[in-house]
């Protein structure tokens, strides 16, 4: 069937929508998107971070106390928290519904793998917008989820180079 040319389609309705963040400027671009999806749609926004798995973490083990290992894991969980309040919570009105969710692992692979396990609707992200060697050595985390999701995924460009046209 054909649609007519003045025929209104309706678009989806987003309950899960998953924001991942690396709490850059650009991430931070992307939220009011997720977050205008979520209030939209009375969805769920799961604010998503991913802390990458460290090579060198057995050799710290070894040479770091068991309790300086606790002291600095409560450190960083607490910068976690104080950057998920400070980026995003404090912009949630009230009645809206959001979960943090913070994984370690590779960030591409544990995006989609927590996406399937909650049956994503949508995945929205930023990009760094790298290109050329940078983009060679750095590569693209978003780029990598778009290539292998199987959810729509919502790629906000870097807002710095969208104001620069």
């Amino acid at each position: 069937m054909t649609k007519k040319r003045n025929e209104i389609i309706e678009y989806p309705k987003y309950k899960k929508i998953f924001f991942c963040t690396d709490f850059s400027e650009n991430a931070d671009y992307a939220f009011d998107f997720a977050y205008g999806i979520a209030k939209r749609d009375e969805g769920l926004l799961y604010i998503l971070h991913i802390i990458p798995e460290n090579p060198y973490k057995a050799y710290a083990e070894l040479m770091i106390t068991g309790e300086d290992l606790e002291k600095l894991q409560k450190a960083i969980e607490e910068d976690l928290d104080n950057k998920f309040r400070e980026h995003y919570v404090k912009k949630i009105e009230d009645g809206s519904k959001f979960e943090i969710v913070t994984i370690s692992g590779r960030e591409d692979e544990e995006i989609i793998k927590f996406a399937k396990k909650k049956n994503a609707d949508i995945i929205v992200m930023g990009t760094h917008g790298r290109t050329g060697i940078e983009h060679v050595f750095f590569g693209s985390v978003a780029e990598k989820v778009l290539r292998h999701s199987l959810f729509p995924v919502f790629i906000i460009p870097c807002k710095k180079k969208f104001e620069q046209l």
